[in-house]
């Protein structure tokens, strides 16, 4: 199954290091990042998970749900877990899916043949609270993920679906944003009170509307 961007993500039933899940009772009306890791008792994903419970807190302020997933059983991702606690100087406080039967990874097309038959790739899924899917990103083995891009995406995604604005290159919580195509210049202005710059007709930016 490929899931593509605006998709519905289907829902499953797994096991994982907190018990067994329903994914759409779990993820409530929260947004949703799901990552997926080779095997349990890995170096780079061992770090990921590290940096991912410090800031749960991030996650969170953006009612955002954090979950992993490995193909390994739910009492390896226990021991890991420890592994991770003691080598990261931190405390994981989120599931990780155990998908031994590579049920999600078959779902969510974590499994890319050429790459590695067997394991699934390093993948990032965000999820709104519709279900639906927002992004996704997936990395090589030997890259680790840059979880502030994954932030900044998340907080791009939230507000542009609540104004009518876009964000530029490079763009970060604070920044000016692109006014969307769609908005006649003289509506801008008035949708806009702090200022629209007309750099071209096509170009039209704005200072960030909910700062």
């Amino acid at each position: 199954m490929t899931l593509q961007l605006g998709d519905t993500v289907p829902n499953f039933t797994q096991d994982s290091s907190e018990g067994e899940i329903n994914f759409y009772d779990w993820a409530g009306d929260s947004w949703v990042v799901l990552f997926s890791h080779p095997a349990d008792y890995t170096p780079v994903c061992t770090t990921e998970l590290g940096e991912v419970s410090r800031r749960k807190p991030e996650f969170e302020a953006r009612n955002v749900k954090v979950i992993a997933l490995s193909v390994d059983d739910a009492e390896s991702h226990k021991g890991w877990i420890c592994d991770i606690n003691e080598t990261q100087n931190t405390t994981v406080n989120y599931p990780i899916l155990a998908d031994v039967d590579k049920k999600v990874s078959d779902l969510y097309g974590m499994i890319h043949p050429n790459a590695n038959a067997s394991l699934t790739v390093r993948s990032v899924f965000v999820i709104d609270p519709q279900k639906k899917l927002r992004l996704t990103i997936t990395y090589p083995p030997a890259t680790g993920r840059n979880f502030d891009e994954i932030i900044r995406v998340i907080d791009a995604l939230q507000l542009t679906d609540n104004y009518q604005v876009a964000t530029p290159v490079n763009w970060k919580d604070g920044d000016d944003c692109v006014v969307v195509p769609s908005i006649p210049t003289e509506e801008a202005k008035q949708k806009f009170p702090k200022g629209v710059t007309e750099v071209k007709p096509y170009l039209r930016m704005t200072p960030q509307p909910n700062k």
